[in-house]
């Protein structure tokens, strides 16, 4: 049985569950492709995931996940929230099984990735121009868990742990700048919710930090009063036209690439081609 057949099984008593969008189970297939014997830490991990996913859904007020009504909208915040917390519960129970090893990996990044949570909330109270702060920011809340994904797996299969740590959080960290970039190029229909949305939330994300960086004195004050603001038409044609014009897109896109390849080296003597493909397809996304 795979991952997500273990997870089913593991919360077949809960109908809510199966309303859950699961997405590609990234963390899984990355643990599961380390160790082939791993897919109930597998299982543990994406159920952590899910669980942040309930909770994050919760705190942004969204009413979508991947294009389809979210858990909170379609059952209640009280729902997701005890729903996020039965799953975190679950795999915690599970998770004791694979050692303290593993078991502190993971649970350390479930620490982190709370911590990032709260931080995320905090930051997007008003503008956030500092760039340290955003990328420590998205260290924890997603790629701490890839990292630890990868690590714990490396544990499981007698593998340098170290080595596939940075290779799991530097395409974390690459795979939500991609997704920031994401938010400003695609379309309402491709992204399953309104394009440029994470600025009106308050979020503040790296391409909208570079971008303050160039503007001249005027155009600083515009793109400051455009925050958390619902956008016509005219104003995120703006926006974007800036970004093309200093060439801010093309900036956060060479340095996930970067990212990328740093995470592809240093694992490189491991010989694991299905690794390096995932790497390539974080950053190669549509835009």
């Amino acid at each position: 049985m795979n991952f997500f057949g273990i997870m089913d099984e593991m919360f077949k008593d809960f109908e809510e569950y199966q309303d859950i969008q699961k997405g590609k189970g990234i963390r899984g297939k990355l643990i599961t492709i380390i160790d082939p014997n791993a897919q109930k830490l597998a299982a543990v991990v994406e159920s952590i995931h899910l669980a942040s996913l309930l909770h994050d859904d919760v705190i942004d007020e969204a009413d979508t996940r991947r294009g389809v009504k979210s858990i909170n909208a379609k059952y209640g915040d009280f729902t997701a929230v005890m729903l996020g917390d039965i799953l975190y519960s679950r795999a915690f129970y599970e998770l004791i099984e694979f050692g303290s090893e593993i078991a502190k990996t993971v649970s350390n990044a479930v620490y982190l990735l709370s911590q990032g949570e709260l931080e995320d909330v905090k930051l997007s109270n008003s503008i956030n121009l500092d760039k340290d702060k955003y990328m420590q920011m998205i260290y924890k809340k997603t790629a701490s868990l890839i990292e630890a994904s990868c690590s714990a797996a490396a544990i499981s299969a007698g593998l340098d742990r170290d080595k596939f740590a940075l290779y799991g959080k530097n395409i974390g960290i690459a795979f939500q700048i991609i997704d920031d970039l994401l938010d400003i190029t695609q379309d309402e229909k491709t992204l399953g919710k309104p394009n440029m949305h994470d600025f009106y939330e308050g979020k503040t994300t790296l391409p909208y930090i570079y971008l303050f960086e160039v503007l001249n004195e005027e155009d600083k004050e515009k793109l400051m009063k455009l925050y958390r603001k619902k956008l016509d038409k005219s104003e995120k044609e703006w926006i974007r036209n800036k970004m093309d014009e200093f060439g801010i897109i093309q900036k956060c896109y060479n340095e996930a690439k970067e990212l990328v390849k740093s995470a592809k080296n240093a694992i490189k003597e491991f010989n694991i081609p299905a690794l390096e493909i995932i790497a390539d397809k974080v950053v190669d996304r549509e835009f």
